[in-house]
């Protein structure tokens, strides 16, 4: 009885830790100027950010048109 709960404690920990990282890093910016290799960009809780830190950033999906037979 005492390793299944030990176990399930351990369980939810480790989700819980792994869903906070997760929201964690999440921004929503948006690119202001760009310049040679220079990008400037407003983000909401930019507050998070430091100099330094590096940064993952994924261009816009693009919606195209689903065609049919």
């Amino acid at each position: 009885m005492n390793k299944k709960i030990v176990s399930m404690a351990l369980v939810l920990v480790f989700a819980l830790s792994t869903a906070t990282l997760g929201f964690a890093s999440k921004l929503k910016c948006t690119v202001d100027s760009v310049a040679g290799d220079k990008v400037t960009m407003t983000c909401s809780k930019a507050d998070k950010l430091k100099a330094g830190d590096k940064v993952k950033v994924l261009p816009p999906k693009k919606k195209g048109a689903v065609e049919g037979c």
